[in-house]
């Protein structure tokens, strides 16, 4: 059966981060993952997972300044990725956390594309040693430039994979949105299944809005239990905006998450 994790940067968003852990073991989640947990202390952050016995499983580099959506791909700011890599770093081996996604970014005005890719690939090699020390994953995520994020550097699977290809590291590897990816190129379950020795971490949301399964073109049903025939024993980030309040929009998943006694 799938392992669901709620994200908490999309979901339970009508209460503070602080308790939104609680909200999402009450709803049934084992597990949380979090685009950026860095409002809050790490260690406050640690004592809620431990006291509602929850796993963070995934939390992203900082975005840096507004519109950038991340550092790794941005030429001349190398100083600012290393330093935003060591902050999640830190969160990461606070809260156990066994992932983190590299957030490549938006490629500024003045900048080639070739550049950003060059400055992506030096910074994934210092990411990917810096988190094979500390025994961490470090994962690169396609998004969709149509709809999202315009300009994004990491917009394919097929870039993905060269990156990965490049750097040539076990603590590199890709993280699988199905939204993203159902914008951007189709027919979601041959890439997962031809991607899947590739891929370390999936999230999903329906298309088009990024809302819950079921609101969407995409059937969630068939695919997670098809992910799961495939082998995958990762947890499912649930990174989607609810249509309305979060709990009344969790029906879908009431196969996959175990009752709350």
């Amino acid at each position: 059966m799938p392992k669901l994790a709620a994200n908490l940067s999309t979901m339970f968003t009508q209460l503070p981060l602080a308790q939104r852990f609680a909200a999402a073991a009450a709803a049934g989640f084992s597990a949380v993952e979090c685009q950026f947990p860095y409002e809050l202390p790490a260690a406050e952050l640690r004592a809620s997972l431990d006291l509602l016995g929850l796993q963070q499983v995934l939390i992203n580099t900082s975005p840096g300044e507004a519109g950038e959506r991340g550092l790794a791909a941005q030429p001349g700011r190398q100083k600012q990725f290393r330093e935003a890599m060591e902050q999640a770093l830190h969160y990461a081996q606070v809260l156990r956390c066994p992932r983190i996604h590299v957030m490549a970014g938006v490629k500024p005005a003045e900048a080639t594309l070739q550049q950003c890719l060059e400055q992506y690939l030096v910074n994934l090699e210092w990411a990917a040693r810096r988190c094979g020390d500390a025994g961490v994953l470090a994962l690169i995520e396609p998004i969709n430039t149509r709809v999202d994020v315009p300009g994004y550097v990491l917009d394919s699977t097929a870039l993905a994979l060269q990156c990965l290809h490049e750097v040539g590291s076990a603590h590199l590897k890709m993280q699988y949105d199905v939204y993203h990816m159902q914008i951007m190129e189709g027919d979601v379950a041959r890439s997962i299944e031809r991607l899947l020795p590739q891929i370390g971490h999936i999230q999903i949301a329906d298309n088009p809005g990024r809302h819950e399964p079921g609101t969407g073109e995409i059937n969630f049903a068939w695919l997670l239990r098809h992910i799961d025939a495939l082998g995958y024993d990762g947890y499912v980030g649930c990174e989607y905006v609810p249509v309305g309040d979060t709990l009344s929009g969790l029906t879908w998943a009431r196969d996959f998450l175990p009752r709350r006694h």
